[in-house]
C-alpha cells in the first residue's frame, strides 16, 4: 500500500503542488515560482532554462513567454516538455512532465495586463532568442516602442502562454542519509486516473 500522508497527503497533485508552492513563497528570497523548463530541438538536443510559473490550475501549469523564443518553438514543435521546481529552503522540488498547448487567449489578455508597464513594452521590443548588436540598441527599441503603443499597449499577438498538462508528476523531499522521500503521480493521458506510488530514493 502506497500511503502518501504528511506533507504528500492529498487526493490532486495541483493541490499539493499549490501547497508547497505557497510555503515556498514564505520562506524562498527570490522568485519560488522558478521552474527549469525543458525542452528539445529538431535534432532531439535538450535545452533548459528558467522561467516563471504564472499559474497552478486544476488541471495544468502555466507560464508566459514570446512565440518567437527558442523555447517556444521547440515547444510548438514538439507538443512536450519537463520541468522542476526546487526549493532550497524547504529541501523539496517537483518535477513534470506533460504534454503542451498554447494558451493565448484571455486568459493570456489578462495576464500580460496584470504585468507592469515595463515589462509590457519589453515584451514588444525584444526579439527574444535573436542575436542583439547591443543594450543600447534594445533600449533604442524600447524608447520606439514606448512613443509608439503609449501607457496601455496590447499583448503582442507574439507573446502568451503555455499551458503543461502532466503525465507524470514526482515530489520530492529531503530526508536523512539520503534517504529521500519521493512519490510519484502517473497517468497515461490527461482523461485518465492516476497511479500514485512511491519511490527508491
Amino acid at each position: 500500500m502506497n500511503e502518501h500522508n504528511g506533507i504528500f497527503a492529498g487526493a490532486d497533485p495541483f493541490e499539493i503542488a499549490g501547497r508547497w508552492l505557497a510555503e515556498a513563497e514564505k520562506t524562498e528570497p527570490n522568485d519560488p515560482n522558478a521552474i527549469a523548463l525543458a525542452t528539445v530541438d529538431s535534432d532531439g538536443l535538450p535545452n533548459a532554462r528558467m522561467v516563471l510559473l504564472k499559474d497552478i490550475e486544476k488541471g495544468a501549469f502555466v507560464f508566459y513567454t514570446n512565440y518567437h523564443s527558442a523555447k517556444a518553438q521547440e515547444l510548438d514543435s514538439s507538443h512536450k516538455a519537463a520541468f522542476v521546481m526546487h526549493w532550497k529552503s524547504l529541501r523539496r522540488q517537483i518535477r513534470v512532465r506533460g504534454i503542451v498547448t498554447k494558451e493565448d487567449g484571455p486568459q493570456a489578455d489578462e495576464y500580460y495586463a496584470s504585468r507592469s508597464l515595463k515589462s509590457r513594452l519589453g515584451a514588444w521590443a525584444s526579439r527574444q532568442s535573436q542575436p542583439l548588436e547591443s543594450r543600447t540598441s534594445l533600449m533604442a527599441e524600447v524608447a520606439k516602442v514606448t512613443a509608439k503603443l503609449g501607457p496601455n499597449p496590447p499583448r503582442p499577438e507574439f507573446w502568451g502562454g503555455y499551458r503543461v498538462t502532466p503525465v507524470e508528476v514526482e515530489f520530492w523531499a529531503d530526508g536523512a542519509f539520503r534517504l529521500h522521500d519521493r512519490f510519484q503521480w502517473k497517468r497515461q493521458d490527461a482523461d485518465s486516473d492516476w497511479q500514485v506510488q512511491r519511490l527508491n530514493p
